[in-house]
């Protein structure tokens, strides 16, 4: 069941695709068991395979006892490789026969080379080791540093410490200075140096322990490339086909993923309207050169779909509108544009109300909006003044989410640490302090509990709002070194198990959240320099988000993706003829 109660009737197709998912018409098994070269049991070990040809690649964990299974309907002769910290990839190809076992044991060697070791952690160790101000009044300490630059990208990845002059950095920081509001010389100048002096080249000596929980044992990775990609932002698994809709925030177009053949086409916004193309599909060559030109007409970031007539709304950062998408046609609908006259700036994120009102943040503006879709008309609502945190200009307003038991519309405040609500009825704004720095996105879960990410300091927040309180406590996010504290982006509630999935976008790591036992899972990714966004669910129980670092090639291979985990990963379900029990 969605949010606000949509609960649709499941079609034959989409029964069909359920099946499918679950029990492909053919399936192989690849088994193994991984060992280091002292002959041991290696746990916790990324054993993954790629189809190149279909863009889609699987991944599953070792056991305790370093063993491994991973039931696939791909086939063929895959790409194979094993990953483990501190240990050197292992890398072959399998052939995989369906309704076959093929087995593949692998012994796997450790890195020595202190340069090696310091290439392969992730972009948080290198960002971390800067030479941050101390003082919680400083412009650029460690949770300023961490609120104003890695917002939309990693800092500390291989294409962005790069050795570089303070002169050189002093461009990009100010572009980056210009996208928070800030103007001022002297801080851009003084971030450049602290910049260049700790992206010099040599290698770090943290060493961070990652920890390894019995769950990944029963975890499984997918990934599904997109090959016509710049800024997959946020994704929706559609509730009826399982379809995946993806924004691409570069690119002005909706990206429509099959997660049973992994193949997407493209959907181009144009004037309000769309064309369709997909691989192998010839396009004009204007129409071409359009769609590949990063800096978008449209900018379409975030997208909620309306029960009421089964649309997408998605709002488009740049021509400052809401956007309408129907999966049924595959095609753009006329946009609703934001009157001028309201100085209404970045439409951000967007939900649905239970009486089908798209609500929306104001990323550029002190603002959150409201759509009426059957007059075609907004409430745009002024937000109390706030003193912004850090070196912005503005206090960002950014996650927001639907309260499903009063209807109430809830928003956060990166820059300004605050937390509001607005009143469906009356439109009257009450804001409360952040109970964590930097609360980015955030998330209702059935109950009416709220669940906000704070980006600033690595912290998850459960606030309670029932009979008009803000009671919060607050969790610190796992840390894998001293001091070097995770940085979640977005978090969704399981609509099945209601634990609470973060994506952190410095370590290479998904985390999960188990409310009843206050315990953390971490999964690991297949890909370093992963940076995913919005979480969405499915009804298979698969947590799906976009993996999209900016600029491309900071990802692992370049190719972005849509990147799935199934948390109760079951062989025997996806291979019954040659499984058994795991």
């Amino acid at each position: 069941m969605m949010k606000n109660g949509y609960s649709p009737r499941l079609s034959l197709t989409a029964a069909a695709l359920c099946i499918a998912v679950a029990f492909p018409a053919s399936a192989g098994v690849l088994n193994g068991t991984v060992k280091d070269n002292d002959g041991q049991a290696m746990e916790g070990v990324m054993v993954r395979v790629t189809d190149d040809i279909a863009g889609i690649s699987e991944t599953v964990y070792t056991d305790m006892d370093g063993n491994y299974v991973l039931a696939t309907a791909l086939k063929g002769v895959l790409k194979f490789r094993t990953r483990s910290p501190y240990f050197k990839d292992a890398k072959s190809t399998v052939e995989i026969a369906p309704d076959g076992v093929t087995t593949e044991d692998v012994v796997m060697f450790p890195m020595t080379d202190p340069v090696e070791i310091s290439d392969s952690l992730p972009a948080a160790y290198h960002f971390g080791n800067l030479a941050f101000e101390d003082g919680p009044d400083k412009d650029f300490n460690r949770y300023q540093f961490q609120r104003d630059c890695l917002s939309c990208h990693q800092m500390g990845n291989p294409f962005t410490r790069q050795v570089r002059s303070a002169e050189y950095w002093v461009v990009t920081i100010e572009r980056m200075h210009r996208m928070v509001g800030n103007f001022d010389a002297k801080l851009r100048d003084r971030r450049s140096v602290i910049l260049a002096e700790g992206f010099d080249g040599k290698p770090i000596t943290v060493r961070p322990e990652f920890p390894l929980d019995p769950a990944l044992a029963n975890a499984k990775v997918y990934e599904y490339m997109l090959d016509r990609a710049f800024v997959p932002h946020d994704a929706i698994i559609h509730p009826e086909t399982g379809t995946i809709y993806t924004v691409d925030q570069a690119l002005d177009h909706m990206a429509v993923t099959d997660p049973v053949t992994g193949q997407s086409f493209y959907v181009m916004q144009q004037d309000g309207r769309g064309m369709a193309y997909h691989k192998g599909f010839e396009a004009p060559a204007q129409e071409v050169v359009g769609e590949f030109s990063p800096g978008s007409r449209h900018g379409p970031h975030s997208l909620d779909l309306r029960p009421q007539d089964g649309k997408y709304y998605v709002t488009n950062t740049s021509s400052r509108s809401i956007g309408v998408f129907n999966p049924d046609t595959n095609e753009w609908e006329p946009s609703f544009v934001i009157p001028p006259e309201t100085r209404a700036v970045y439409p951000h994120t967007i939900r649905v109300d239970q009486k089908g009102y798209p609500w929306f943040t104001l990323a550029g503006s002190e603002h959150v909006g409201r759509l009426d879709v059957d007059a075609g008309t907004f409430d745009i609502i002024s937000l109390p003044d706030v003193e912004p945190g850090g070196i912005s200009g503005g206090t960002q307003p950014y996650g927001i989410d639907i309260n499903p038991i009063d209807d109430t519309m809830w928003y956060g405040r990166l820059f300004g640490d605050k937390i509001g609500r607005v009143d469906s009825e009356t439109l009257e704004v009450t804001e409360f302090d952040s109970p964590i720095r930097g609360p980015r996105r955030m998330r209702f879960d059935q109950e009416g509990i709220l669940w906000i990410s704070g980006y600033s300091e690595g912290q998850l927040a459960r606030v309670d709002v029932s009979d008009g309180g803000f009671e919060a406590t607050v969790y610190d996010m796992p840390e894998f070194a001293p001091g070097y504290r995770p940085a979640p982006y977005a978090l969704g509630v399981h609509p099945q198990t209601q634990d609470i999935w973060l994506n952190e976008n410095m370590t290479d790591r998904i985390f999960r959240f188990i409310p009843s036992e206050e315990r953390w899972i971490v999964y690991p990714v297949p890909l370093s320099g992963t940076y995913s966004r919005d979480m969405t669910f499915g009804d298979d129980g698969r947590v799906c988000l976009s993996n999209n670092p900016i600029p491309p090639p900071a990802l692992e291979g370049g190719a972005l993706q849509i990147l799935c985990i199934d948390p109760a990963y079951q062989p025997e379900a996806i291979a019954p003829n040659l499984l058994t029990a795991k």
